[in-house]
């Protein structure tokens, strides 16, 4: 079998979703119950305290009216046998302020509980973002990754809701022993017949939550597809073509597909959760029903009196509340908890992409760069992208990457540039394995724009200054970095200058025509002071002068740096100390442009098809 028949070898995300499939113990959901109330501790301290004691503080009141409700029915009975309007003035006064401060504390707890899940929700957006800009581009190759980023956006504010639903289980525990107390003086076994009650619920609920995860498993790709079509109908760069092909009413369509398709597989997951719900419920009211029916039998058997029996009729339904706030609040825990899997395996991502980031600091000056048989596939692929590349590049040199589209130049660019890991051979800085080295400090010491770079919607020297995001803005080096790219003048000339937002997204923006921005590009390159410039097709969108300008002074500008730059204009390379040429992810040729058209091979061939192009298009003319 060859190579290329041999299977792909399954992405990492994939084997992490199939072995979390089957673990859903009650430790792994300890630990994230703990690990979401540490969160919430992080987020606000006293915001967490001031929660727990509002929750503990309604518990008592809840058992006080209990006690206030049972002393108010016992003087209206008495009203006819002696007791005063003065009498019952005390027992109704206590109520009403039980009740008007239950309200108060319901209302404090509600926006206390709305700042502290901001709070929540910007540490976790935090460490979601953090992972997000951590991991190496594998994942992002990889669908089951978006697939697992998208239900971790979903779900961010998960952590607080399970804390949440802690302060209510401790609120809605400190109730029923406090009510439970005052129903258990009343008469004993109406509160073993309440428990018993609230368990269908307990196996309902449980149900429920494992039918809501599978069907947001389920939907995510839906989910995906959904966003990216809103993101195609409303984005600013893509309004130009969806208008020039008339694709809108195309794309709604298809946007409807999926709202269709995921309405109509909301319409069989809500009947089947209304149908455990309803049957839960039903037999819980079943079972309280009969509680109150042996309640009437103790009045008729004179067990308890008439006050007792209307205390115990509204401790019923407090507790019968509480225990419905205790279950909800263990079905949120169970439900959030199997979203907060996600979430977990998701954080775990970042920490083994710091283990995978490691090693030792590299040189800040290299001699000599060796690629040594390197070979790359992309994750979910049986072809490579690259096989059996071996170059040698020294200190100082220019060297071109040039081949046809899918030849494999821009993949050997990033990993030269320490975006990817080669699976075999080795890239060796003055003989080292770079990954050996931190990854983080190799691309440190690479200055790297790719044709498809991003344009920011920040102010011109913020966005030239993010070559160099690890240290504060140099205003003189954005100047110098722009002038050495040809941006100096253009950007001069905008209404703040270099304080002007290159975009109108924002009030007194500006944007930029696409040679204007790859200058900006570039000289983001420039800005960033390191020993490998890496340019992958820096004048695709630049005209003939200022192709020719850009790689005239190049040399002068990078000022002894190494440069690797990327292109499929043959006539911008022909001054390159070294050019290799890739074909089908294969070095097929390499030296200077003297030597290869000397040689007459593919180099040659392709010059002289592009050069032939050039010619009939000067006769014509």
């Amino acid at each position: 079998m060859s190579n290329d028949d041999e299977p792909a070898p399954l992405d990492p995300i994939e084997l992490r979703l199939q072995a979390k499939a089957g673990r859903r113990s009650a430790g792994r959901l300890g630990s994230l119950v703990h690990k979401s109330t540490r969160l919430m501790w992080q987020a606000g301290p006293r915001k967490s305290i001031v929660l727990t004691c509002i929750q503990v503080i309604n518990a008592a009141l809840l058992a006080a009216q209990v006690v206030v409700v049972e002393r108010l029915v016992s003087v209206v009975i008495d009203l006819s046998s002696g007791a005063t309007m003065r009498d019952l003035l005390l027992p109704l006064v206590a109520f009403a302020v039980l009740t008007a401060i239950t309200t108060v504390i319901g209302s404090v707890q509600t926006q206390i509980g709305r700042l502290l899940a901001e709070s929540v929700a910007r540490l976790m957006w935090r460490s979601v973002s953090g992972v997000a800009a951590a991991v190496t581009l594998r994942h992002f190759e990889a669908p089951d990754f978006y697939d697992l980023l998208q239900r971790v956006q979903s779900n961010a504010t998960r952590p607080f809701q399970v804390t949440q639903a802690l302060l209510r289980i401790l609120g809605g525990l400190t109730a029923t022993v406090g009510v439970g107390a005052v129903l258990f003086a009343i008469h004993p076994i109406l509160v073993p017949l309440l428990a018993v009650g609230g368990l269908p619920l307990i196996l309902t609920n449980r149900a429920e939550s494992r039918l809501e995860f599978k069907f947001a498993v389920d939907q995510t790709t839906n989910q995906r597809e959904r966003a990216y079509l809103t993101f195609l109908l409303t984005g600013r760069v893509e309004a130009k073509e969806i208008r020039a092909f008339d694709l809108g009413g195309q794309f709604a369509d298809r946007l409807d597909r999926r709202h269709d398709e995921y309405i109509t597989a909301m319409h069989a997951h809500v009947r089947h959760r209304l149908r455990l719900n309803l049957v839960g419920n039903l037999l819980s009211a079943i079972l309280l029903s009969c509680t109150m029916i042996i309640v009437a039998w103790f009045i008729a058997d004179g067990q308890i009196d008439v006050s007792q029996a209307s205390a115990a009729i509204v401790a019923i339904r407090m507790l019968q509340g509480q225990l419905q706030t205790l279950l909800g609040g263990v079905q949120t825990i169970f439900e959030s908890g199997l979203f907060l899997d996600d979430v977990e395996l998701f954080l775990r991502l970042g920490a083994e992409a710091e283990r995978d980031e490691d090693g030792a600091q590299p040189p800040s000056e290299f001699e000599t760069i060796t690629v040594d048989n390197l070979g790359f596939r992309y994750p979910g692929s049986t072809q490579h992208a690259l096989r059996n590349v071996n170059m040698h590049i020294r200190s100082g040199s220019l060297v071109a990457l040039v081949g046809e589209n899918g030849s494999g130049k821009t993949t050997l660019a990033k990993i030269l540039a320490g975006l990817y890991d080669c699976e075999e051979g080795a890239v060796r800085w003055d003989g080292v394995d770079t990954r050996e080295f931190s990854r983080k400090a190799i691309r440190s010491r690479v200055a790297v724009i790719f044709q498809d770079f991003a344009r920011y919607a920040f102010t011109a020297r913020e966005n030239i200054a993010t070559g160099d995001g690890a240290h504060p803005i140099n205003d003189d080096r954005v100047v110098a970095a722009a002038r050495s790219a040809g941006a100096d003048g253009f950007l001069s000339r905008l209404p703040k200058q270099y304080h002007t937002i290159l975009s109108r997204l924002f009030r007194g923006g500006r944007d930029l025509s696409g040679g204007q921005w790859q200058r900006v590009a570039i000289a983001r390159a420039y800005y960033r002071d390191a020993p490998l410039v890496i340019l992958d097709e820096p004048t695709a969108s630049l005209d003939a002068r200022a192709e020719h300008d850009l790689f005239a002074s190049l040399r002068a500008v990078l000022k002894g740096r190494t440069a690797i730059f990327v292109s499929h204009r043959f006539s911008t390379v022909r001054t390159a100390d070294l050019i290799v040429v890739l074909h089908a992810g294969q070095i097929v040729e390499s030296g200077s442009h003297d030597e290869l058209m000397a040689r007459g091979g593919r180099y040659a061939e392709l010059f002289r098809l592009q050069a032939a192009a050039y010619l009939a298009d000067v006769d014509e003319n």
